[in-house]
């Protein structure tokens, strides 16, 4: 498991939704319900620059290395806040997420939760967008596939918003599936993952995205999540499954119009964790994203932490 008070350097500023309280409340109650203490802790070590390049591009990172230190308040859009801190926590939370996929392609462990901020599936090659700055999630894939061999992956992202940043990394990649469930683009930010975005070139059919309307609830979305989601990955028959764990789908989240409730996420996480014990030997990476409840968000969390434990 990835927690680190670190993650809580990331100042974005009075008001802001993606705040530094999000990490700490998650790191608190996974240590007060002793969770942490029954996992193996993972460290939090930068990313390094041949890693970055694999996802993002030169001339975009030494911009945002150079808006964190200038002291800009943000970078492209004023979603994405920074302070002068942001960028080492951002290479640490990139980096502490790497590790665990190492840690996973080398079996020290078969499954992990990394509780890092900034988020990263917003972020493209040369822009940052809706709080992210690095897609964490998109470059463990790439360090699986070009430094362990790993070709086959399936990501799954259950964040209201689309991931559109881990999309475009790997829509023309014939051997990485990305499915993701949100709201309606026509409803949400970033707009991006109609029905019909299925993939380009050599990865055309490796695209599989699920809009929901608005005022969908839990029933309806895990029939779906089950029906389409999961069926689309056992179908690919992924060698990993990795997750970009959101949990502002909940009802009570402030950003979005979604009616999960908590056990919707924790019947998601056991049917994720089966498929994954079915097809993948167990292997799974799960990365937080988005959920602006605090309360919702520290549950989630822990109880995703309980199911990879295997605690009822």
């Amino acid at each position: 498991m990835l927690t680190d008070p670190v993650f809580e350097l990331h100042d974005t500023g009075p008001g802001h939704p993606e705040r530094p309280v999000r990490a700490a409340r998650v790191r608190q109650e996974l240590h007060n319900q002793g969770l942490a203490e029954l996992c193996i802790a993972i460290d939090p070590v930068a990313a390094s620059l041949d890693d970055l390049l694999r996802v993002h591009d030169s001339a975009y990172l030494e911009r945002l290395a150079v808006t964190c230190a200038g002291g800009e308040p943000y970078i492209d859009t004023p979603d994405s806040a920074v302070c002068p801190e942001s960028y080492s926590v951002a290479l640490k939370a990139a980096g502490g997420v790497l590790r665990a996929a190492d840690m996973i392609a080398c079996e020290e462990i078969g499954r992990a939760f990394c509780a890092v901020r900034p988020p990263g599936h917003h972020a493209e090659r040369g822009r940052s967008m809706g709080f992210c700055l690095l897609n964490n999630i998109a470059l463990a894939a790439a360090r699986l596939k070009e430094v362990h061999g790993i070709r086959r992956m399936a990501i799954l992202d259950w964040d209201v918003h689309h991931g559109n940043g881990t999309q475009h990394s790997f829509e023309s990649d014939p051997d990485i599936l990305f499915v993701s469930l949100h709201q309606d683009p026509r409803t949400l930010f970033p707009g991006t993952g109609f029905a019909d975005e299925i993939g380009k070139g050599d990865g055309t059919g490796t695209v599989l995205n699920i809009p929901l309307p608005p005022g969908t609830d839990g029933e309806h979305y895990l029939e779906v999540f089950e029906r389409d989601a999961l069926a689309a990955i056992k179908n690919f028959g992924p060698d990993i499954l990795l997750i970009s764990a959101g949990y502002d789908a909940h009802r009570l989240d402030p950003l979005a119009r979604l009616e999960l409730e908590r056990g919707t996420f924790k019947t998601m996480g056991g049917m994720t964790v089966a498929l994954a014990d079915e097809i993948c030997r167990g292997r799974v990476l799960s990365v937080l994203e988005g959920g602006y409840n605090l309360d919702i968000l520290a549950g989630c969390c822990c109880d995703l932490v309980k199911i990879f434990l295997e605690i009822n």
